[in-house]
Protein backbone atom coordinates (compact mmCIF):
# COMPACT_ATOMS: atom_id res chain seq x y z
CA UNK A 1 0.00 0.00 0.00
CA UNK A 2 1.16 3.46 -0.72
CA UNK A 3 1.83 5.88 2.06
CA UNK A 4 -0.94 8.26 0.83
CA UNK A 5 -3.48 5.45 1.02
CA UNK A 6 -2.40 4.60 4.59
CA UNK A 7 -2.61 8.24 5.62
CA UNK A 8 -6.09 8.46 4.13
CA UNK A 9 -7.22 5.33 5.99
CA UNK A 10 -5.79 6.60 9.24
CA UNK A 11 -7.53 9.96 8.77
CA UNK A 12 -10.88 8.24 8.15
CA UNK A 13 -10.59 5.98 11.14
CA UNK A 14 -9.74 8.70 13.66
CA UNK A 15 -11.96 11.51 12.46
CA UNK A 16 -14.27 12.69 15.20
CA UNK A 17 -17.54 14.51 14.57
CA UNK A 18 -15.72 17.71 15.58
CA UNK A 19 -13.05 17.23 12.91
CA UNK A 20 -15.68 16.24 10.36
CA UNK A 21 -17.74 19.33 11.15
CA UNK A 22 -14.74 21.57 10.54
CA UNK A 23 -14.28 19.91 7.15
CA UNK A 24 -17.99 20.26 6.40
CA UNK A 25 -17.61 23.99 7.12
CA UNK A 26 -15.08 24.05 4.27
CA UNK A 27 -17.68 22.45 1.96
CA UNK A 28 -16.24 18.93 1.87
CA UNK A 29 -19.06 16.61 0.88
CA UNK A 30 -17.21 13.44 1.85
CA UNK A 31 -16.82 14.78 5.39
CA UNK A 32 -20.55 15.52 5.46
CA UNK A 33 -21.32 11.93 4.42
CA UNK A 34 -19.06 10.63 7.19
CA UNK A 35 -20.65 12.99 9.70
CA UNK A 36 -24.10 11.80 8.63
CA UNK A 37 -23.07 8.16 8.97
CA UNK A 38 -21.62 8.82 12.42
CA UNK A 39 -24.50 10.90 13.83
CA UNK A 40 -27.73 10.09 11.96
CA UNK A 41 -28.88 7.32 14.29
CA UNK A 42 -28.35 9.46 17.41
CA UNK A 43 -30.12 12.45 15.86
CA UNK A 44 -33.00 10.29 14.67
CA UNK A 45 -33.31 8.60 18.07
CA UNK A 46 -33.57 11.94 19.88
CA UNK A 47 -36.10 13.30 17.42
CA UNK A 48 -38.19 10.12 17.58
CA UNK A 49 -38.31 10.31 21.40
CA UNK A 50 -39.74 13.85 21.13
CA UNK A 51 -42.12 13.36 18.19
CA UNK A 52 -43.12 9.70 18.61
CA UNK A 53 -43.88 9.56 14.89
CA UNK A 54 -41.44 7.78 12.61
CA UNK A 55 -42.36 9.66 9.41
CA UNK A 56 -42.09 13.09 10.99
CA UNK A 57 -38.90 12.06 12.77
CA UNK A 58 -37.32 11.12 9.45
CA UNK A 59 -38.30 14.51 8.00
CA UNK A 60 -36.92 16.42 10.97
CA UNK A 61 -33.70 14.40 10.93
CA UNK A 62 -33.24 15.34 7.29
CA UNK A 63 -33.92 19.00 8.14
CA UNK A 64 -31.29 18.83 10.90
CA UNK A 65 -28.62 17.63 8.53
CA UNK A 66 -29.57 20.15 5.87
CA UNK A 67 -29.21 22.87 8.48
CA UNK A 68 -25.89 21.38 9.62
CA UNK A 69 -24.59 21.51 6.05
CA UNK A 70 -25.80 25.08 5.56
CA UNK A 71 -24.71 26.37 8.97
CA UNK A 72 -21.51 24.36 9.52
CA UNK A 73 -19.45 27.56 9.64
CA UNK A 74 -21.35 28.60 12.76
CA UNK A 75 -20.15 25.56 14.67
CA UNK A 76 -17.66 26.67 17.33
CA UNK A 77 -15.66 23.82 18.94
CA UNK A 78 -14.81 26.14 21.83
CA UNK A 79 -18.50 26.17 22.83
CA UNK A 80 -19.14 22.41 22.67
CA UNK A 81 -18.82 19.27 20.60
CA UNK A 82 -20.24 18.75 17.13
CA UNK A 83 -22.41 15.97 18.53
CA UNK A 84 -23.98 18.27 21.11
CA UNK A 85 -24.40 20.99 18.48
CA UNK A 86 -26.25 18.60 16.16
CA UNK A 87 -28.37 17.17 18.98
CA UNK A 88 -29.30 20.69 20.11
CA UNK A 89 -30.45 21.53 16.58
CA UNK A 90 -32.36 18.23 16.47
CA UNK A 91 -34.09 18.89 19.78
CA UNK A 92 -35.09 22.43 18.79
CA UNK A 93 -36.47 21.28 15.46
CA UNK A 94 -38.39 18.42 17.07
CA UNK A 95 -39.91 20.73 19.68
CA UNK A 96 -40.79 23.24 16.95
CA UNK A 97 -42.56 20.45 15.05
CA UNK A 98 -44.53 19.47 18.16
CA UNK A 99 -45.54 23.09 18.76
CA UNK A 100 -46.50 23.52 15.12
CA UNK A 101 -48.56 20.35 15.24
CA UNK A 102 -50.28 21.43 18.46
CA UNK A 103 -51.02 24.87 17.01
CA UNK A 104 -52.44 23.24 13.88
CA UNK A 105 -54.65 20.94 15.96
CA UNK A 106 -55.84 23.86 18.08
CA UNK A 107 -56.59 25.86 14.93
CA UNK A 108 -58.50 22.91 13.44
CA UNK A 109 -60.43 22.54 16.69
CA UNK A 110 -61.32 26.25 16.70
CA UNK A 111 -62.50 26.02 13.10
CA UNK A 112 -64.50 22.88 13.90
CA UNK A 113 -66.14 24.55 16.88
CA UNK A 114 -66.87 27.65 14.80
CA UNK A 115 -68.39 25.52 12.01
CA UNK A 116 -70.47 23.64 14.57
CA UNK A 117 -71.55 26.92 16.17
CA UNK A 118 -72.43 28.35 12.75
CA UNK A 119 -74.53 25.31 11.89
CA UNK A 120 -76.17 25.46 15.34
CA UNK A 121 -76.86 29.17 14.80
CA UNK A 122 -78.36 28.37 11.38
CA UNK A 123 -80.76 25.86 12.92
CA UNK A 124 -81.71 28.32 15.64
CA UNK A 125 -82.11 31.12 13.12
CA UNK A 126 -84.27 28.93 10.86
CA UNK A 127 -86.49 27.99 13.79
CA UNK A 128 -86.93 31.64 14.77
CA UNK A 129 -87.59 32.58 11.14
CA UNK A 130 -90.21 29.84 10.88
CA UNK A 131 -91.92 31.07 14.06
CA UNK A 132 -91.92 34.65 12.76
CA UNK A 133 -93.32 33.52 9.41
CA UNK A 134 -96.20 31.77 11.19
CA UNK A 135 -96.87 34.86 13.33
CA UNK A 136 -96.87 37.15 10.26
CA UNK A 137 -99.17 34.78 8.35
CA UNK A 138 -101.61 34.66 11.27
CA UNK A 139 -101.55 38.45 11.63
CA UNK A 140 -102.09 38.92 7.87
CA UNK A 141 -105.23 36.80 8.09
CA UNK A 142 -106.68 39.33 10.54
CA UNK A 143 -106.37 42.20 8.03
CA UNK A 144 -109.09 43.11 5.59
CA UNK A 145 -108.86 41.37 2.23
CA UNK A 146 -107.99 44.61 0.35
CA UNK A 147 -105.21 45.47 2.86
CA UNK A 148 -103.86 41.90 2.81
CA UNK A 149 -103.80 41.86 -1.00
CA UNK A 150 -102.02 45.26 -1.27
CA UNK A 151 -99.41 44.31 1.36
CA UNK A 152 -98.83 40.93 -0.24
CA UNK A 153 -98.13 42.52 -3.62
CA UNK A 154 -95.94 45.30 -2.20
CA UNK A 155 -93.88 43.38 0.36
CA UNK A 156 -93.93 39.78 -0.80
CA UNK A 157 -94.25 40.50 -4.52
CA UNK A 158 -91.80 43.38 -4.53
CA UNK A 159 -94.06 45.70 -6.52
CA UNK A 160 -94.03 49.50 -6.22
CA UNK A 161 -97.09 51.43 -5.05
CA UNK A 162 -97.81 52.43 -8.64
CA UNK A 163 -97.60 48.80 -9.83
CA UNK A 164 -99.87 47.64 -6.97
CA UNK A 165 -102.41 50.30 -7.94
CA UNK A 166 -102.33 49.22 -11.59
CA UNK A 167 -102.66 45.52 -10.70
CA UNK A 168 -105.59 46.15 -8.36
CA UNK A 169 -107.09 48.73 -10.72
CA UNK A 170 -107.32 51.36 -7.97
CA UNK A 171 -105.89 54.87 -7.60
CA UNK A 172 -102.28 55.10 -6.36
CA UNK A 173 -103.42 57.01 -3.26
CA UNK A 174 -105.82 54.22 -2.35
CA UNK A 175 -103.07 51.60 -2.78
CA UNK A 176 -100.76 53.63 -0.51
CA UNK A 177 -103.48 54.02 2.10
CA UNK A 178 -104.29 50.28 2.12
CA UNK A 179 -100.61 49.42 2.49
CA UNK A 180 -99.99 52.05 5.19
CA UNK A 181 -103.11 51.18 7.21
CA UNK A 182 -102.50 47.45 6.81
CA UNK A 183 -98.90 47.78 8.00
CA UNK A 184 -100.01 49.85 10.98
CA UNK A 185 -102.55 47.17 11.96
CA UNK A 186 -99.92 44.43 11.44
CA UNK A 187 -97.53 46.23 13.81
CA UNK A 188 -100.25 46.43 16.44
CA UNK A 189 -101.20 42.76 16.01
CA UNK A 190 -97.60 41.62 16.30
CA UNK A 191 -96.72 43.95 19.16
CA UNK A 192 -94.02 45.80 17.23
CA UNK A 193 -93.42 49.43 18.12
Amino acid sequence: MSSNRLDSMEDDSVQTPDALMQQVALGQEAAFESLYDAMASRVFGLVLRVLRDRGQSEEVTQEVFVEAWQQARRFDPARGTAASWLLTIAHRRAVDRVRSSQASQARDLRVGIKDFQDSYDDVEENAILHDETVRVSQALQRLSAPQREAIHLAYFGGYTHLEVAEMLKIPVGTAKTRIRDGMSKLRDLMGVA
